[in-house]
């Protein structure tokens, strides 16, 4: 038997390390946390999605009684700008989320369906999205969402 070893690089930084633009999309996805609709969790999720054109689509989680018919703020603010602007690949996206206490210190990650569509984006356009996951207490920055899916099936898997 054959070990293998899995290296994935994400950075962790403050606010006042990031870039200007990278700045102006967590603050999206940190308002976007606004048009959450939790009424069962209390877990207010909000993304910005920044496209090739410096445009910014957002998204925020949709929950429902009849679970699992609601939807994740990672796929709402893709799916929206994919149904608009097809035609544009999205470059970063940012994921803030605050509960009853505030803005989570800790940064929160995508969940599994989450990270697959994601992964479909960047097969389909050819190109990594760059995650920005926000927390109070720092950022992590990943490169592409193949570090947070490391053993990954994509179209080519099928051929």
């Amino acid at each position: 038997m054959k070990e293998l070893k899995i290296e994935v690089n994400i950075h962790y930084c403050q606010l006042d390390e990031l870039p200007a633009e990278d700045l102006e999309l967590i603050d999206h996805a940190i308002k976007a946390t606004d048009h959450s609709y939790a009424k069962y969790s209390h877990f207010h999720v909000g993304a910005a999605l920044r496209l090739e054109d410096d445009s910014i689509v957002i998204g925020a989680n949709q929950e429902n009684a009849a679970y699992p018919s609601g939807l994740c703020a990672e796929r709402s603010a893709i799916f929206a700008a994919q149904s608009v602007h097809p035609e544009l690949r999205p470059v970063k996206l940012a994921i803030a989320a605050r509960n009853e206490n505030g803005l989570m210190p800790r940064p929160i990650t995508p969940c599994g369906a989450c990270r697959q569509v994601i992964l479909e984006m960047e097969d389909r356009y050819q190109k990594p999205v760059c995650i920005l996951l926000y927390g109070t207490n720092g950022v992590y920055v990943v490169n592409s969402v193949k570090d947070l899916l490391p053993l990954s099936f994509v179209d080519a898997d099928m051929h």
